[in-house]
């Protein structure tokens, strides 16, 4: 099996992605892009994207970017993140790539988008460690 049918088995086999409706969009040997449509259960109380969405979509497509990366099983060693605007629109985008990677590890940076007709608006960048999950 592929890197990215296995990275569509392990996306596909996450509860917490399909209850929120994230789909992972595009995969490369060391990127990925995770999408997540923009519902007013994800919202806070000001109308705004809650951060913890946002917080998903960067530590979930970072791990996606690391395990490609590494090529296979991987876990999110730490992650940091920086939000910089609230995320209005229909969709959030995440893109993440690997950046530096090692044998057992890769460091990851992510962009966040919020998509409004058509437009896409950066709302938060992270960076994180990603470690392989093989024993």
């Amino acid at each position: 099996m592929g890197l990215e049918q296995f990275a569509h088995d392990v996306f596909d086999g996450q509860p917490f992605s399909r209850y929120i409706g994230a789909r992972l969009t595009n995969v490369g040997p060391d990127s990925a892009e995770l999408t997540v449509p923009i519902t007013d259960q994800l919202k806070q109380q000001h109308g705004y994207v809650h951060g913890g969405v946002i917080s998903y979509l960067a530590d979930n497509s970072i791990t996606f970017a690391g395990g490609l990366a590494l090529g296979g099983n991987a876990l999110t060693s730490e992650f940091k993140i920086n939000y910089l605007r609230p995320a209005v629109g229909s969709t959030l985008v995440g893109r993440s790539v690997a950046t530096h990677v090692g044998k057992r590890q890769a460091v990851c940076q992510c962009e966040i988008f919020a998509v409004q007709d058509g437009e896409e608006t950066l709302c938060a960048i992270a960076q994180g460690t990603v470690v392989s999950a093989r024993s």
